[in-house]
């Protein structure tokens, strides 16, 4: 079962001290981790159970830390992350830090790899596998710890208990040296690890060729992005000894390399079988508009679909899925189960493109400036909007992925056993029931629940959980479209990637798309203009996912966006009239600061070669 491994990687969750690398004076307990297989094994998981829970909102700044989603208070899961998303990020008050844990798992990995040789009842191939594996694991712990924090110490090896205090000081390392250590280690892991999981009964979640390299790519391509390639910002960001943790010259060679790593891994994963998802259940025979719908939903929703590269097993959706899931069944409405308050927000709904490809406020056929007017819905739009039903002109003539990954007020949901439909006006199915559990901005995360969810008798529920889509095939693609352009500019190659995703997204090409729907026509012409438009294509694909926080971060882009309004739609209201006025629900504050993360002071007084982040 795919579960066995979720299990074996919540064994022996290691302790240790805060800080980073002395292996503990316990030889006699390490020696007898290593002297058979069995115990090894679990030392091996050990090493993947740092692995994040991705799915889980209070511990994922990604999900909810940013702007694509937003509760009402007082909110139905932890607060933390909104403590970020309101600005309230300091120095003295370090929300989802992820420091300590991630060199603690460094810490788990090195003692791995110094010990696995030591297994007497293991054939040498095993070996390779497991220390390939480890390899991943402890470069993609140094990933998420430059992503977070930028410069940081490389944790190559452990130092021995016998080291000076003086010596173990470790300071942090060039921004260059810490992503090229990455992925020199990834290549190294890449070379030892299976194509493919042949034992898919016990070992989905294990890693292979192609995650190393999909994720390879993932690092490069952010190594070439602003944030890290001659960011102006940090010109005078300096280690403890005066020598810079930054680049302060733009360096156009990182996107050809980020560029390689992107193409190597598309071809790694198409050699091994994966390819777009689309949706061909037997038994269920839908009409083209709802196959779309679900060859989108179940991009991500479906475990292990031949999209998906890396299914993270850490990270299971149940707790996410009940908190976006508003309650659809009007025959179970005393049922409090499922939250549905994990609301998108209207600038995520905004962000979609019009039914001909294009952003909204460039179609020349969508009427953008009345968007918030009232319209009721056609026999011929019954499909996605209740036939008869009055919504706002924003929910119609939209690209399928609007209707797939969002529902409205108004909106159809197709479920396994049932097709639904929102109302979430005041005094509707859909709005406050008790104190928190109430959608607040009028959207709800379709894209998150599994279709064979079922609201049941009394508080029943039933969740179909699937593990957390850590990277999926159409992100590479877009990252390789994007990279392309930054190398050289618009090129067929680029437009050949970013259409794949929006063929399946049902929409036509860029160039064409653009040629005859936008108010600017050549925009795909430029770098600047087809940058814009791979931007705005990745925020769309992956919405929902994590993508955005990050992306918006490596683009420097948080700055623009970060500090707009969050808004939605005035959700206490009865009358469409009323409930379709955009309403102001927080204005968010981003500084030039928070695109890292603060150092601890704890840290920074017990090790002095260790200097604060910019702006910090």
């Amino acid at each position: 079962m795919k579960r066995t491994l979720l299990c074996l990687l919540l064994l022996q969750l290691a302790g240790c001290k805060k800080f980073l690398d002395v292996v503990p004076d316990n030889v006699a307990t390490i020696d007898n981790a290593f002297t058979m297989r069995a115990e090894a094994l679990k030392y091996l998981f050990t090493c993947y159970s740092y692995l994040p829970a991705s799915s889980d909102i209070g511990s994922n700044p990604a999900l909810a830390a940013g702007d694509e989603f937003w509760m009402v208070r007082p909110y139905s899961t932890s607060e933390t992350p909104w403590q970020i998303a309101q600005g309230f990020l300091s120095a003295n008050n370090i929300y989802m830090s992820q420091w300590a844990v991630n060199f603690r798992a460094l810490r788990d990995c090195n003692i791995f790899l110094d010990n696995i040789s030591k297994v007497v009842d293991m054939r040498q191939a095993e070996k390779d596998r497991w220390i390939a594996e480890v390899k991943f694991l402890k470069a993609y712990y140094h990933w998420l710890l430059v992503r977070m924090y930028g410069p940081v110490p490389i944790i190559d090896h452990n130092l021995p208990i016998a080291t000076s205090a003086e010596a173990a000081k470790v300071p942090r390392v060039h921004v260059d040296s810490v992503f090229n250590y990455i992925s020199n280690l990834l290549d190294t892991a890449a070379a030892g690890l299976p194509e493919i999981i042949a034992d898919r009964s016990s070992e989905l979640g294990r890693i292979t060729r192609p995650i190393a390299l999909a994720i390879k790519a993932r690092v490069l391509v952010a190594a070439a992005s602003p944030l890290y390639n001659g960011n102006p910002d940090y010109n005078g960001f300096k280690n403890y000894d005066g020598t810079p943790l930054f680049n302060a010259a733009y360096d156009a060679g990182k996107w050809k390399k980020a560029a390689d790593a992107c193409k190597a891994a598309i071809d790694a994963c198409e050699r091994n079988g994966m390819v777009l998802y689309t949706f061909a259940q037997l038994g269920v025979t839908l009409s083209d508009t709802l196959t779309r719908q679900m060859s989108i939903r179940n991009s991500t929703c479906e475990e292990w679909n031949p999209e998906i590269i890396w299914n993270n097993p850490n990270s299971t959706t149940y707790d996410l899925q009940r908190q976006a899931l508003p309650r659809l069944d009007p025959a179970r409405i005393g049922n409090e189960s499922p939250v549905g308050a994990f609301a998108p927000t209207m600038k995520i709904a905004e962000q979609f493109y019009s039914d001909k490809g294009v952003p909204i406020n460039e179609d020349i056929t969508w009427d953008y400036n009345n968007r918030y007017k009232l319209r009721t819905a056609t026999k011929a739009e019954g499909e996605l909007i209740l036939e008869g039903y009055t919504t706002a002109a924003a929910h119609f003539n939209r690209e399928p992925r609007f209707y797939a990954d969002l529902a409205f007020d108004g909106a159809m949901w197709m479920m396994q056993k049932k097709t639904f439909h929102i109302e979430s006006k005041a005094g509707q199915i859909q709005t406050r029931k008790n104190i928190y559990d109430n959608n607040v901005t009028g959207y709800f995360a379709k894209k998150l629940i599994n279709w064979k969810d079922e609201i049941q008798e009394g508080q029943g529920l039933y969740i179909e959980s699937y593990s957390w889509p850590e990277i999926r095939l159409a992100d590479v693609y877009l990252l390789y479209a994007e990279a392309l352009n930054e190398v050289g500019g618009p090129q067929p190659e680029a437009f050949k990637y970013i259409d794949r995703v929006r063929a399946r997204a049902g929409i036509p090409g860029v160039q064409a798309a653009w040629s005859n729907y936008s108010r600017n026509p050549a925009k795909f012409t430029t770098k600047e203009g087809f940058r814009q438009i791979i931007q705005q294509e990745r925020l769309i694909e992956l919405a929902m996912e994590g993508a955005r926080f990050w992306d918006l971060r490596r683009w420097k882009r948080s700055m623009e966006e970060l500090n707009k309004a969050v808004t939605g739609w005035d959700v206490d209201q009865s009358d469409p009239v009323f409930y379709y006025r955009v309403r102001t629900l927080f204005r968010q504050t981003f500084q030039a600061r928070n695109y890292l993360w603060p150092l601890d002071s704890w840290d920074l007084l017990n090790n002095p070669k260790l200097v604060q982040n910019y702006g910090w």
